[in-house]
């Protein structure tokens, strides 16, 4: 009985992950139920309410499981994937749940208490607790769930096995009928067995035809415009300002590193434990806290950078190296064991503590301060005069981000910046972020504006219209020499010099199933598969351009095989008809329901809370 009680912390646990489903419907009051919360709402899922509080529990709930995991707090963007997580939670419960009361779907607290006894969830089933000779050991989980610590446990085990049996019980009425013929069976055992070799040559008229060789008027770019309105429709966008602090390293941090890495390589020489210098000082936090045990490595093998490698089999056993500087920093490494075998090849068994170049001394308190008046003068105000004072004071030039799309992240030339996009649509034009860290510089930046969705004005787009005329003529470019290709083919050539001729691409393709093809165009594959051998298809036609192809081999499904595996084969099948049509169900119910969210309406800034409460206290204070 011990065990089960120091097994109840893991299980506390892993019931708080297992049941956040439960935990969301009996909250929220989407089971009927009234709820436990009715001021707020963050919107509803068919005219039922999600109440504020109740939203606010599970994600918190779910977002001190995932601190706990991760050891870390969530940024903005990770924040904002939980929070839509358990939106999309709350409507799945909510739809599932409306759909068990229309069609009667009920079950009895015997069967449920069955379920519990017998039927344990698989994580539980997994625990070390509940094995003997690693099977589990229902025996031990019983007398566990008899217990006083498994009893603590009974009522939220029944509210979870409860749902369970029901939604097994819906989703098996709506597969019921599911059922594969002789027929139809062979069909998808062809689909995953029958190859087909091609070779393949693509005519994409933005690769092959200039920009010189297209031309497009205004009429026309208008005309394209008026009549493929809907290609120009936009998601909500904001556009943003910033100033950025740059992060950059300098000689100056390399030196500092490259004489720190000697001062630790001192404290070895010196007699300190190398195994306890590395704890202790290695930024390699895998095998620093194994003395910075890198294990054995094979010459050539690979697996650690040339320069480390060749510096590590130069070295005399139980010595100390030098610095050695490589992508990641300067290293300190000792050999403790060498073995020369010409025939398996030279290895050394080495360690190493790594030291980082990073921001340090003079440069450090320089790029520091300058962070700390970003903060201090710019960060999370209402005020958009905020940043042009901030950049005046640090002397940094105002930056522009372009278009932000809502969903998107905010990209400055080849690096992307973390959470700045999430916090763009939460904030009100003129704010200003927080401070955000990203790969070189530190930015706070300010939302000038918003452009709602939909369909900007050709003035706007001017630019993309034209493109999109000069693309649709590059492929009517494009389909004369797909036709011309063919001709050639057609007199004899083959595809590849025909292709070669016309200076085209061309590609032969191992043999593929309809299953696992390397090409996403189902209508290539498609038309692979109808081909005889031998045989050149037309030009196809899809979004990413043109083809041609010809059928090099066709490789039949073997139907003896069919034969012997059709039994397990036909389980299999049903089985994912069956997950596809419950998947599919689900969809169409998310699909026609009348969802309502209201999260970013309530959802407030720091800075826009800050003035609010400021605002409340000088109320309070008239």
């Amino acid at each position: 009985m011990q065990a089960f009680r120091n097994a109840a912390k893991p299980v506390v646990y892993l019931i708080t992950i297992t049941f956040l489903s439960w935990m969301i419907l009996d909250l929220s009051g989407i089971t009927g139920n009234g709820g436990l919360f009715t001021r707020t709402s963050v919107g509803s899922i068919n005219g039922e309410s999600v109440e504020l509080r109740a939203y606010q529990q599970a994600v918190q709930n779910q977002l001190q499981q995932q601190q706990r995991a991760s050891g870390t707090t969530l940024s903005l963007e990770e924040n904002d994937r939980l929070r839509n997580d358990v939106w999309n939670s709350f409507i799945e419960a909510t739809l599932i749940n409306d759909q068990i009361r229309r069609s009667h779907v009920t079950t009895s607290p015997d069967e449920v208490t069955e379920w519990i006894k017998n039927l344990p969830p698989p994580e539980l089933k997994a625990m070390p607790e509940f094995q003997t000779g690693g099977t589990f050991d229902l025996t031990k989980y019983q007398r566990w769930l008899a217990g006083p610590v498994g009893q603590q446990f009974v009522p939220t085990f029944e509210s979870q096995t409860r749902d369970q049996i029901l939604r097994t019980r819906l989703f098996s009425n709506i597969t019921a009928d599911v059922y594969l013929s002789d027929p139809a069976l062979w069909q998808k055992y062809r689909d995953q067995n029958e190859k087909v070799k091609i070779s393949l040559t693509p005519i994409i008229g933005r690769n092959i035809v200039p920009d010189s060789a297209v031309t497009a008027t205004e009429a026309e770019i208008a005309s394209y415009y008026k009549a493929h309105t809907a290609e120009f429709e936009r998601p909500k966008t904001a556009f943003m300002h910033f100033v950025a602090v740059p992060r950059r390293l300098d000689a100056s941090d390399s030196a500092a590193a490259f004489a720190r890495a000697k001062a630790v390589r001192e404290q070895i020489i010196g007699g300190q434990a190398f195994d306890d210098v590395a704890k202790r000082e290695s930024s390699d936090t895998a095998t620093a806290k194994k003395g910075g045990d890198l294990g054995e490595r094979a010459k050539g093998g690979g697996n650690i950078d040339p320069v480390v490698e060749k510096a590590a089999f130069a070295l005399a056993v139980n010595a100390i190296s030098e610095p050695v500087l490589d992508g990641a920093g300067y290293h300190l490494l000792q050999v403790t064991k060498k073995t020369v075998d010409k025939k398996a090849g030279d290895k050394v068994t080495v360690r190493h503590i790594l030291i980082p170049i990073e921001l340090a001394g003079a440069h450090r308190a320089k790029v520091d301060a300058e962070t700390d008046s970003l903060q201090k003068l710019a960060a999370e105000r209402l005020d958009p005069a905020a940043l042009d004072t901030v950049a005046r004071a640090l002397k940094l030039p105002l930056g522009e981000t372009g278009p932000v799309p809502i969903g998107t992240r905010v990209q400055l030339a080849q690096y992307v910046i973390p959470d700045a996009g999430v916090w763009a649509f939460q904030a009100k034009v003129g704010e200003t972020s927080p401070v955000i860290d990203g790969e070189v510089a530190s930015y706070v930046f300010r939302v000038d504006s918003v452009q709602q969705a939909g369909v900007p004005p050709l003035v706007q787009v001017h630019d993309v219209a034209a493109h999109k005329v000069r693309e649709q003529k590059k492929v009517a470019k494009a389909m004369a020499i797909a036709e011309e290709l063919i001709q050639r083919v057609k007199g004899g050539t083959s595809l590849k010099d025909a292709a070669t001729a016309l200076k085209l691409p061309n590609r032969e393709f191992d043999p593929f199933t309809r299953t696992t093809p390397p090409l996403a165009s189902p209508k290539i594959v498609g038309t692979a598969f109808a081909l005889p051998v031998g045989a050149l298809s037309d030009v196809i036609d899809t979004p990413e351009g043109l083809y041609v192809i010809k059928v090099l081999q066709h490789i039949p499904a073997d139907s003896a095989q069919f034969v012997k595996d059709k039994d397990q084969f036909r389980s299999d099948m049903i089985r994912s008809v069956r997950n596809e049509r419950v998947r599919e169900y689900v969809a169409s119910l998310r699909t026609s329901a009348k969802i309502v969210d209201r999260r970013n309406d309530l959802m407030k800034t720091n800075a826009q809370t800050e003035a609010s409460l400021a605002a409340q206290q000088g109320k309070t204070t008239r």
